[in-house]
């Protein structure tokens, strides 16, 4: 049986909490699809076509998630996903998916 307890699985459900909403899900895959320098969150804001402090709301979320990160550069702030750490969940996601048999997993 599964501890889940565990800090990973803490982290990784705090994680997939975050993707719940449809806006963070959107926002990330437009990080995903950008450029590895981030996109600022002006031209996130006009893709996404939402208002400034509700994108900023959703992108805090992301953040303190570990799924995005935030470099200030003057007056503008950029965005990026954090590979890593996606990476990490799906690998999560994905362990021992063979483990019981189950061929169209693996």
């Amino acid at each position: 049986m599964m501890n889940v307890t565990t800090t990973a699985v803490q982290h990784h459900a705090e994680q997939l909490a975050a993707l719940g909403n449809p806006l963070r899900l959107a926002a990330l895959r437009l990080l995903v699809q950008g450029p590895s320098t981030g996109t600022p969150v002006g031209d996130m804001q006009a893709r996404l076509d939402v208002p400034w402090s509700t994108l900023n709301h959703h992108l805090n979320r992301l953040t303190e998630a570990g799924l995005i990160a935030a470099r200030p550069e003057g007056r503008f702030i950029y965005y990026r996903a954090d590979y890593a750490a996606l990476r990490a969940l799906t690998s999560y996601l994905w362990q021992d998916c063979c483990r019981a048999g189950a061929k169209e997993c693996c």
